[in-house]
């Protein structure tokens, strides 16, 4: 016989738990991570990650999922579910405002009758009420009360300020714990240990050494640093060098080839819009003397920029 219950999280939601993880998605925030344990282990209290935008608060939640998958988690949260709630895709199904409302209802009854279940909710500051808008927050306030669910949310800085500090009812329920933008040497070492996930993603493998590709990588975070990027982009490490990494994957697709080689990273370089024009110029003007080399050996052609 069919099931007649329709689990609206299963419509809505993403199970982080059941994710596969080629390599760890939340490399260098041990201390992130921890203080979210110890906030989830705390009664009656959720996690809140604030932070700018792309400097991972996303992947320290799945950092999080990612050792609960491997049991590197203390007892009390072995065996537990992430289960992620995108709320801006849930208010733009339905123009019905009563509607929305009563699906957010209906997955919050949900969750709080799954046991070991962690909801996460990014952009956590669309719960609150905003000028006459709809009021998610007020639902999830007594679940939160009684501890019947357990939640991260994450939100920018900005928005944290603008609005969930408004609503101090429901700000009482977390523990805030802020997430700074990793410096440079860090940016390198994600970007380092993402590789593998990209080439999987990807279908297309660096052959470089590794302390050839460092170099590349080392490249790209300071041309990338905070007085150059684009303002209106507003996005940081490591996002901003991610972006530009997986396009020098994508330039090696793009071509047919299945090794990205200094030809692919120069087009990326070329090619990218999160840095100043004026600052790409010399950008790429000291890519061609840092890699002369690697240009010479693989008969790079630099006219060719994309």
């Amino acid at each position: 016989m069919e099931n007649e219950f329709l689990s609206l999280i299963d419509v809505y939601g993403e199970n982080l738990t059941e994710k596969e993880y080629i390599t760890n998605p939340a490399i260098a925030r041990d201390n992130e991570i921890k203080e979210c344990i110890l906030t989830l282990l705390t009664p009656e209290k959720s996690a809140l990650l604030v932070g700018k935008a792309g400097i991972g608060k996303t992947a320290i939640v799945e950092g999080l999922a990612y050792r609960i998958q491997r049991n590197e988690v203390p007892e009390a949260l072995k065996g537990w579910s992430i289960i992620k709630i995108n709320v801006a895709s849930l208010i733009g199904v339905s123009q019905n405002q009563n509607e929305t409302q009563s699906k957010l209802d209906l997955i919050i009854r949900e969750i709080a009758k799954r046991e070991k279940t962690i909801l996460f909710i990014d952009e956590t500051h669309l719960l609150v009420n905003r000028s006459g808008g709809m009021d998610f927050a007020n639902l999830l306030k007594p679940s939160l009360d009684r501890g019947t669910i357990k939640m991260i949310g994450a939100t920018t800085q900005e928005e944290y300020e603008t609005y969930i500090l408004r609503d101090r009812a429901f700000l009482r329920r977390f523990q805030k714990i802020e997430v700074l933008e990793t410096d440079k040497e860090t940016t390198v070492k994600i970007l380092m240990g993402t590789i593998p996930k990209l080439e999987h993603q990807i279908g297309v493998k660096i052959s470089y050494q590794p302390f050839q590709i460092e170099k590349f990588l080392k490249f790209i975070v300071e041309m990338t640093d905070e007085y150059k990027r684009i303002y209106e982009i507003s996005s940081r490490y490591p996002d901003i060098c991610l972006t530009i990494l997986a396009n020098a994957f994508t330039y090696a697709l793009y071509d047919n080839e299945k090794v990205v080689t200094c030809k692919h990273f120069y087009k990326a370089i070329c090619n990218t819009k999160s840095v100043y024009e004026d600052v790409k110029i010399k950008e790429i003007e000291r890519f061609k003397i840092e890699f002369a080399d690697f240009i010479k050996n693989e008969n790079v052609n630099l006219n060719e920029k994309a």
